[in-house]
C-alpha cells in the first residue's frame, strides 16, 4: 500500500516541472485576493462585473447615483427652453422659494452637477456646487461675508478600472482591465461655518 504512494510522490515533481508554466498562468490569473483581469469584450465599458450586481443594487441608491438621471433630463430640458441659469450667489425672496428643494432655500445655497469618469464605476455621479462663497443673510436675502459656504462631502466606494495582466508575464494585456476598490469623496451638499478669519 505504500509503494504505490510513495512511487506518486517521486513522479510529481516531473510532472509539476513538465507543467508548471500552464498552472503558474492560472493561479496568477484567479488566484483568491487577486481582481479578475476582463477583456473589452467580456465587460462593456460602464458595466459592474456580474459578482457585484448586488452592490451595483445599493449603488443605485445612494444620492450621487441617483440624482444623476433627473439632472440630465433637467439638462436636455433646459436647452430646448434656452439659455441656462448663471452659477452667481443668487438673491433668496422668501416667498419664491417655499415650495423650492433643499438646495435652493438654504442660505447656503449649491447646485449638481453630473461629473463623468470612464475608467470608474458608477461613471456618473452628482456632484454638489456651493453656489456662494459667502452665506445668504436671512435678513435681506443677499450674500454676506460674515459666514463661509463649504462644500459637505459624504465617503463613497467605486470600483476604479486598471490595466492588468491576462498571462504569467506581468505585462499588461491591451485593452484588459481588474476593478479596483476605493473610497472617494463625493460633494452632496453645501453649509454655512464661521470663516477662519475676520472679513
Amino acid at each position: 500500500m505504500l509503494l504505490p504512494g510513495l512511487l506518486l510522490l517521486l513522479r510529481l515533481p516531473a510532472s509539476l516541472a513538465r507543467h508548471g508554466p500552464a498552472l503558474r498562468a492560472a493561479a496568477h490569473a484567479h488566484s483568491p485576493g487577486t481582481p479578475r483581469c476582463y477583456s473589452a469584450e467580456e465587460l462593456p465599458l460602464g458595466h459592474a462585473p456580474p459578482h457585484l450586481l448586488a452592490r451595483a443594487a445599493k449603488w443605485e441608491q445612494a444620492l450621487p447615483v441617483a440624482l444623476v438621471s433627473s439632472l440630465e433630463a433637467a439638462s436636455r430640458r433646459r436647452r430646448h427652453a434656452g439659455p441656462a441659469a448663471g452659477s452667481q450667489c443668487p438673491v433668496l425672496q422668501p416667498e419664491e422659494v417655499l415650495e423650492a428643494d433643499v438646495h435652493q432655500r438654504s442660505i447656503s445655497p449649491w447646485r449638481y452637477r453630473v461629473d463623468t469618469d470612464e475608467s470608474r464605476y458608477p461613471q456618473k455621479l452628482a456632484f454638489a456646487e456651493c453656489l456662494c462663497r459667502g452665506c445668504v443673510s436671512t435678513k435681506t436675502g443677499r450674500e454676506t461675508a460674515a459666514l463661509n459656504s463649504v462644500p459637505l462631502a459624504q465617503s463613497l466606494l467605486v470600483l476604479r478600472r486598471r490595466p492588468c495582466s491576462r498571462d504569467a508575464e506581468g505585462a499588461p494585456t491591451p485593452g484588459a482591465f481588474a476593478f479596483h476598490a476605493e473610497f472617494i469623496h463625493v460633494p452632496v451638499g453645501c453649509t454655512c461655518v464661521l470663516p477662519r478669519s475676520a472679513p
